[in-house]
Formats: structure tokens, C-alpha cells, sequence
């Protein structure tokens, strides 16, 4: 029993290694979660840490919540030939600013979609749009979004995402802001949308390392990350803003005395006054973004 708990141990520091190298010096306290921008997230790597229970006891189970608020489901096409969905709420106002709203690697769950109507409300004439990036599939447990995670390619996640841009319309002009698994999707979004990309709201997402990648941005980012996090970890955060100093990019970066998940309610975790904080400071930067 002791080699074989050796044995996976050094896995599991060559992996991290392999993830980040920077992190190998403290793996002790330094574990990567589902945020690997650069690879497939299927049949590599990231598929075997989701699959891995003590990576996915990382995630502390959502309680439970119902949201019964307002918006409705809708469809898109995707360039896949397959079609996509989410939980849309459209400004009373005809408008071509949008939100684009990235669940946590849950999936699109009533937590977000009470997060999506939040922001909705307090936009104000802005079409909010929370993309479900997992057709349909909902986890409640960390097996679940383990397998869900081991199920869901780079092709078919950006496939999503550029199907979300499209359904806006040729004139839209976007900000995002996603959480976890969703911070990383909001950078990535920001990256697709071109220069229709307003603004970008990470909380705790792994960052785009790429500095070529970062030089394509049309926006700002603001990052939203905790000091406690032992996934995104100060420095990794430190590392991201290095980088897009060397893209020529600017990002604002707020560190909360916080661990991973801190901002969600349905979270045993959830911190609350550290998550109040950042919802305004994302909410003022939002504001200003989408109403220029």
C-alpha cells in the first residue's frame, strides 16, 4: 500500500511539474485546477485530473438552490453542425451591448443563472447571456463535474463560445465574466470576440499564459483572484500579470484573504463579505464598459 501511494504521488508531481513548472517548488500546498487553457481538455492530462477523486474533493458539492427568477433558455447554431444553448435575459430596451456570463465547471446551474439575473438587473439595458457549456449537463457532486469535464474538448468548448458571439448579432459589442472553470472561459471569450471585446471579469480562472495569445486582446481585464487559493495561486496570479505587461495589456488584479469559490453563495466556502466586495468592483468596472 505505501509504494503504491509513492508511486502516485510521483505522478501526480510530475504532472503538476509537467502543468506548471513554476509550482513543483510547492506542490505540497500548490494543486492546478480545471483551468488548462492551451491543451484539449479531453484524453489528456486535464481529463486525468478531473478523473482523480482526490483532485476533484479540491471542489466542495454546491448546496442546494432553486433559482426561479426571470430569463429563458434559447438555441444556437454552432460551426460544428451541432447546436448550442443559454439562459438569456434580453434588455427591455433594444441593445447591442452584452454580458456574457461562464458557469463554474459545475455547468450552467441556477447558482449562475441567479448570478446572470443579478448582473442583469443592476446593468441595466444590457442582454445578458449565461452559456451553457456543457450541452445541457449539470454536476452537483465532484465525480460529476469530474466526468463532465473529462467530456468536454477545446474544439466543442470554443465551438460554444464563438456560436454565443454569433447569436448577439454583427453589431454587439461584449464584456464577460465567469468563475473557476468560467474565469479562464471569460479570457478566452475576450480573445474570440476581436474587437467587439469591451471588457473581462475573471474571478480565480486560470490565466492565458501565451503572451502572443494576450498581444490579441481589445480589452482590459479585471482579475479577481483569492490568497488562500491553492489552485490559482498568488503566483501564478503574479505570472499573468507579467505576462500581459510583456503583451502590452493592461489588467487590474484584487486579492482577497480568500480561498478558491469564495464568491459563490451556494458554496460551503463562500465568503461573504470578500464576495460583496468583488461583485461591486465587478459591477463598476462592467458598467463602465458596456455603457461607452
Amino acid at each position: 500500500m505505501k509504494t503504491i501511494f509513492i508511486t502516485g504521488l510521483s505522478f501526480f508531481m510530475s504532472l503538476l511539474s509537467y502543468l506548471n513548472p513554476k509550482s513543483a517548488q510547492t506542490a505540497e500546498t500548490t494543486i492546478p485546477l480545471c483551468h488548462v487553457p492551451s491543451k484539449s481538455l479531453a484524453g489528456n492530462d486535464m481529463s486525468a485530473m478531473a478523473a482523480d477523486p482526490a483532485f476533484q474533493r479540491l471542489h466542495v458539492a454546491p448546496l442546494p438552490f432553486t433559482y426561479a427568477g426571470a430569463g429563458e433558455m434559447v438555441k444556437f447554431s454552432t460551426s460544428d453542425g451541432q447546436s448550442a444553448s443559454g439562459f438569456l435575459l434580453k434588455a427591455k430596451q433594444p441593445s447591442n451591448k452584452w454580458l456574457l456570463v461562464y458557469q463554474e465547471w459545475w455547468g450552467l446551474n441556477d447558482n449562475i443563472k441567479q448570478q446572470a439575473e443579478t448582473f442583469y438587473n443592476d446593468l441595466k439595458d444590457v442582454n445578458v447571456l449565461a452559456v451553457d457549456m456543457y450541452d445541457g449537463k449539470v454536476a452537483t457532486e465532484p465525480a460529476e463535474a469530474g466526468k463532465l469535464m473529462q467530456g468536454a474538448s477545446k474544439d466543442r468548448l470554443a465551438n460554444i463560445q464563438k456560436g454565443a458571439i454569433a447569436f448577439a448579432g454583427p453589431k454587439a459589442e461584449f464584456a464577460s465574466v465567469g468563475w473557476c472553470f468560467g474565469g479562464m472561459l471569460s479570457l478566452q471569450s475576450a480573445l474570440m470576440e476581436g474587437q467587439k471585446a469591451k471588457g473581462c471579469v475573471m474571478y480565480y480562472g486560470r490565466p492565458e499564459q501565451d503572451v502572443e495569445k494576450l498581444k490579441a486582446l481589445n480589452t482590459d481585464v479585471l482579475g479577481i483572484f483569492g490568497s488562500q487559493d491553492k489552485g490559482i495561486t498568488p503566483e501564478t496570479v503574479k505570472t499573468f500579470e507579467e505576462n500581459m505587461q510583456k503583451a502590452g495589456k493592461k489588467v487590474t488584479v484584487k486579492m482577497y484573504d480568500a480561498g478558491h469559490g469564495f464568491a459563490n453563495p451556494s458554496n460551503p466556502v463562500y465568503n461573504k463579505e470578500a464576495s460583496a466586495d468583488a461583485y461591486k468592483l465587478a459591477l463598476a468596472y462592467l458598467k463602465e464598459k458596456l455603457s461607452a
